[in-house]
């Protein structure tokens, strides 16, 4: 079961607490009775063991060229619609 941590906003009393994922949020401080709690969330130490967890693992010379290309934009720019275009010659025949 996972344990939460508690502290009153009233009184300022901090405790923890085992609790089921389906069991609601305590909302009643045991120290002074208001209902004040608000849970307190921490950062969690997480380990990652093994191999295949960062870019580097299991890397070599040809899985990188094997690797698929980016699918960012190319910052290559085909034809240029800013670029003026020759005028066309005239083709018209007056007589």
């Amino acid at each position: 079961m996972p344990t939460y941590s508690y502290r009153c906003a009233a009184c300022g009393h901090d405790f923890t607490q085992y609790q089921a994922f389906t069991d609601d949020a305590l909302t009643e401080c045991p120290n002074c009775g208001k209902p004040e709690l608000l849970k307190v969330f921490s950062n969690i130490g997480v380990t990652f063991k093994g191999s295949g967890f960062y870019r580097t693992d299991s890397r070599s010379g040809s899985a990188k060229k094997d690797a698929p290309q980016s699918t960012t934009p190319s910052t290559t720019k085909a034809a240029s619609p800013s670029t003026p275009a020759a005028p066309a010659a005239s083709t018209s025949s007056s007589s």
